[in-house]
């Protein structure tokens, strides 16, 4: 009887997915730090630039052993077709906008987005004659009646950054697929081990590296996958315009996705704890965590992800000047505008990564002026709820 070939488990892809070995056998991946790659032959030299789909290195703006392996982990996480790497999360974002629209096209987005996302729908896409709007994620009913004939893209991030709204990715997935339209995901909050979108029809998942990926705060990156057409697209956009990633970073991202699985329960455990400590407190007006049976998309968030993930936002009593002062009176928690580290981070959106947005759009997307953004890490979690509580306590 032949054996049945076993279908391995996602944390174990992400550890035994690598590199063939090189002569040397070496269990750890080598960094294949590298501008180029050398041939066998004239021939060979020659065959690689006259070919682009030849699974052959030429330079590492093109490929690297080192990104291809990382890219082929998260391919791997997200059960799509294929990948491909960027420095960061952004340029993710913005090859992939730059290879699928063009000029007199339109992208339907989340109001919902990155500060720096929705610059670049306000600010830079308009100068190439693409037009943009947006649609309410709590109110998925309107949607359908903002498609334009010229709609060619739906852009959302789920959980949305800082407000942490969800929205039902399989309603999207069924409205695109009815209007043709590509549909891309920011998938960077929940990561791979808590939702994966391609399961509700997403064309293209996007994921800043950066983030939890990463996990302890050390190196920039980005990733898109997805289906394998769009994807050769968005590859020689990348190959030819420059964003590619570097081959330490991507080594560095291959390592950290070995334990991306036990973070991300940790981070979620020590989120939800903290959320549900904070939901009774005298200083503070709300608290949202997408697991908290409050949450406005508590079903929803049920259904689509595993677990709340590492993000808790809440609002501070007072306003601008008493969420500055939580920041000022932690004691442990940092304070940066990164998130998906080891270490617990807290940030104030509305006069950090939101600020330049207009008061009337952070009120928009839920960004008050006293929300405070904290991103749970993997300390004690006793310890994070007594600094933020301490701090509450100094206001």
């Amino acid at each position: 009887m032949e054996d049945t070939p076993r279908q391995f488990g996602p944390e174990t892809l992400a550890i035994r997915t690598q590199t063939p070995r090189s002569a040397q056998k070496e269990h750890a991946t080598p960094l294949f730090l590298t501008s180029s790659f050398v041939y066998d032959s004239a021939e060979d030299m020659a065959a690689a630039f006259q070919d682009d789909s030849l699974d052959v290195n030429i330079y590492s703006r093109f490929s690297n052993p080192s990104v291809d392996e990382f890219v082929d982990k998260v391919v791997l996480l997200e059960g799509a077709e294929a990948g491909v790497a960027t420095g960061t999360g952004m340029a993710a974002v913005f090859a992939t906008f730059m290879t699928f629209l063009s000029k007199d096209d339109h992208i339907l987005s989340a109001s919902a987005v990155f500060g720096s996302t929705h610059t670049l729908l306000t600010k830079y896409l308009p100068k190439w004659g693409i037009e943009s709007t947006y649609f309410d994620m709590t109110q998925p009913e309107t949607i359908e009646a903002l498609i334009r004939p010229n709609t060619k893209m739906l852009y959302v991030e789920t959980p949305s950054n800082p407000g942490l709204d969800i929205i039902d990715l399989a309603l999207l997935g069924e409205i695109c697929k009815k209007h043709d339209i590509l549909y891309v995901v920011d998938n960077c909050f929940a990561t791979p081990v808590v939702q994966q979108p391609i399961l509700f029809g997403a064309d293209l998942v996007i994921h800043s590296a950066t983030k939890f990926m990463d996990g302890q705060g050390r190196v920039l990156g980005g990733v898109v996958v997805g289906k394998s057409e769009l994807i050769y697209m968005l590859y020689l956009m990348v190959r030819n315009t420059g964003p590619s990633l570097s081959p330490f970073n991507a080594w560095v991202l291959s390592k950290s996705l070995e334990t991306l699985h036990l973070r991300m329960e940790k981070h979620a455990q020590n989120a939800l704890q903290l959320a549900q400590a904070l939901t009774q407190h005298p200083q503070v007006s709300f608290v949202k965590y997408p697991f908290l049976p409050n949450h406005p998309q508590y079903a929803i968030a049920q259904k689509q992800m595993k677990n709340g993930g590492a993000i808790v936002v809440f609002e501070v009593k007072g306003g601008l000047e008493s969420g500055r002062r939580f920041l000022n009176a932690l004691q442990m928690i940092s304070m940066t505008n990164n998130l998906g580290d080891s270490r617990s981070i807290a940030s104030h959106p509305a006069s950090t990564t939101h600020s330049k947005l207009s008061e009337k759009e952070r009120q928009a997307v839920g960004i008050t002026p006293g929300l405070v953004r904290v991103s749970v890490g993997l300390e004690n979690v006793e310890d994070i709820i007594w600094d933020v509580e301490q701090a509450l306590g100094k206001i």
